[in-house]
């Protein structure tokens, strides 16, 4: 299993818009065979940090999600709301794999 964590800074002034397109991405990566652990919103502390993290199978699943996404309706409608919004500023991506006993 392989875990993508996504480290968002937002604009603090569009938490809404935000909080909107998360729950746009929650079941399109449902939809192409990952698992969604949720979005974090801000609380505590700093005011314009948001974090993602879901799971596919391998690397190799994710990558036929990520190309799949390019064509897909429903992610470039999404990805159309992030870019008219502005909410996000800017994103890093990395990848983790679990350990468990």
């Amino acid at each position: 299993m392989i875990t993508c964590y996504l480290k968002y800074v937002v604009d603090p002034h569009k938490l809404g818009e935000f909080e909107h397109y998360a729950k746009l991405w929650i079941p399109l990566v449902n939809k192409y065979g990952g698992t969604h652990h949720g979005y974090f919103m801000p609380a505590e502390g700093a005011n314009n940090i948001a974090l993602a993290l879901f799971s596919f199978a391998d690397l190799a699943s994710y990558e036929v999600y990520r190309t799949r996404s390019m064509s897909d309706e429903q992610c470039i409608a999404a990805f159309d709301y992030a870019k008219q919004t502005r909410c996000i500023v800017s994103y890093e991506r990395s990848f983790f794999r679990p350990i468990f006993e």
